[in-house]
């Protein structure tokens, strides 16, 4: 990990909230995007964009990868397959596992993640602890589940937020304590909803969360109370798939004008890798690439990023630098972001900063080519 006080990256660069394309140079200082300038003779070797945000994971499953097929209450419900295993697993095990994937997650490109972490206070220690040892400039925004109402305050004080089970899954008093907590403290609560059934997404509604993980069976109505109420929606595509599910209204979300943002999910069904699931979600729903790539960076941003987040002046930069490698040539300014979107992968990068915090076995010979 390098810290540079100066910058320049030549190339294609994603700008602003349209993710305009721009044929030029970004200029970073002391962490922040100085200068974004057009040059339409500058020689394109990179590609910049936002780097990206998962707004939803379970980062204590990777203990348990790949688990046989079952019923997804016998999987992940309460004393289901997941939480036996991570009640049985030594939690130096846990941590060890978490901080591992936590590294996997910025060599992806993430450099924020929202993680719904069991297991009680506990369970929010251990995260921390995870990150710390990590290593890397990724920020975990904890959601917390208290095991009962004494956890509450503990909970409050050391994460970002509270991170629910389906309303199904709760005794109805603490979760209606719970959510009530959060917006006293002005803190996140999330649920899940609609992965089963539709039976719980009213309910979820009603406890006026920060945003809500799946709605695979949510309807138009849903959609309206949340636009009303500034409800966001995360959706996990492949996590559906793998489990069976189905697949999320997403076309309906967006047509009512949801802040719609894209998970990962269970790390025991699915990798963190984000640029995996932008192509999953282009490729199923056949919808607009910006919007497909607004989902992984400005829409999560929204609730769980500080600072604004895109390339433009005056923004702290957190960005990925992708080298115009054999998969990305031949990439035209018109067809940037379908291709970037469908098919760059995590090999694709040259370098991620992060503020003052470049990292990248590239960087060097970058910064020999593009610094002016």
């Amino acid at each position: 990990m390098k810290r540079n006080p100066e910058i320049c990256i030549s190339g294609f660069i994603l700008y602003g909230d349209d993710f305009e394309v721009i044929r030029g140079h970004v200029v970073v200082r002391d962490g922040i995007i100085r200068e974004v300038s057009c040059d339409a003779k500058c020689e394109v070797r990179s590609i910049v964009i936002p780097a990206f945000i998962n707004a939803h994971t379970h980062i204590a499953d990777s203990v348990a990868k790949e688990p046989p097929e079952m019923p997804l209450s016998d999987l992940v419900g309460p004393g289901g397959l997941k939480h036996r295993i991570l009640s049985e697993t030594p939690y130096e095990v846990i941590e060890d596992a978490m901080r591992d994937t936590i590294k996997d997650i910025f060599s992806t490109g993430t450099l924020i993640f929202a993680d719904f972490r069991e297991g009680g206070v506990r369970g929010v220690l251990s995260l921390i602890k995870a990150g710390s040892l990590s290593g890397v400039p990724v920020k975990p925004r904890i959601l917390g589940r208290p095991l009962s109402e004494e956890d509450v305050d503990a909970i409050f004080e050391l994460a970002d937020g509270v991170g629910m089970s389906s309303v199904a899954d709760h005794p109805r008093d603490l979760i209606e304590f719970v959510a009530e907590e959060a917006r006293k403290r002005q803190k996140i609560f999330a649920i899940h909803a609609g992965e089963r059934n539709s039976d719980d997404i009213s309910c979820a509604l009603d406890l006026h969360p920060s945003f809500i993980v799946h709605l695979v069976h949510a309807s138009h109505s849903h959609f309206k109370r949340m636009q009303d109420e500034g409800i966001s929606a995360v959706i996990c595509v492949r996590s559906n798939l793998v489990t069976g599910v189905g697949l999320p209204p997403l076309k309906e979300m967006l047509n009512a004008s949801l802040n719609v943002c894209i998970g990962t999910d269970n790390v025991m069904l699915n990798n963190v890798d984000i640029f995996r699931e932008m192509e999953f979600v282009s490729k199923i729903f056949r919808i607009d690439d910006r919007e497909v790539l607004k989902m992984c960076t400005l829409n999560p941003a929204a609730f769980l990023s500080d600072e604004k987040w895109g390339i433009e002046e005056c923004r702290k930069a957190n960005l990925i630098v992708l080298r115009l490698s054999p998969n990305l040539r031949f990439l035209s300014e018109r067809n940037l972001v379908r291709g970037i979107v469908r098919r760059a992968s995590r090999e694709d990068i040259a370098s991620v900063i992060c503020g003052t915090c470049c990292v990248s076995h590239e960087m060097r010979e970058l910064r020999k080519r593009n610094m002016r």
